[in-house]
């Protein structure tokens, strides 16, 4: 189910860093999270909604200074064709509340090939631990 919420209610609820990257379609820093380094065990979800993207099994240092994945959960994500680059890319966001998250590249490690390339403040760890 979708979330929906006025411009208003996301200012209220998230960081003005989150507000930017999750409903402006903003890019943090390279480098600047601290889930960039994470290498515990959980999950990664939306920050916006907390619907569970990533696990930390998908996780990998991609050397570019984003957390990186080499996939997402199944159902999780949407993705749509950005041209805000000149050239195409693929963004995706959270499926729930649409939450810009970032950009799949064709660069990534086997078994996918793929680069999830994601802003660490449109994210939350949960831990298993």
């Amino acid at each position: 189910m979708k979330i929906e919420k006025s411009k208003a209610e996301w200012k209220e609820i998230l960081s003005p860093a989150a507000f930017n990257v999750l409903r402006e379609e903003g890019t943090e820093r390279p480098g600047t999270s601290p889930l960039l380094h994470n290498k515990e065990k959980g999950i990664y979800v939306c920050a916006g909604c907390e619907l569970p993207l990533f696990t930390s099994e998908m996780k990998y240092d991609s050397g570019t200074g984003w957390p990186s994945f080499i996939t997402s959960i199944e159902g999780h994500v949407e993705t749509k064709r950005d041209f805000k680059m000149i050239l195409p890319r693929t963004e995706y966001h959270c499926a729930r509340c649409e939450g810009h998250q970032g950009h799949v590249f064709d660069d990534g490690p086997e078994p996918t090939g793929q680069r999830w390339c994601n802003n660490g403040v449109a994210l939350k760890f949960v831990s298993d631990a």
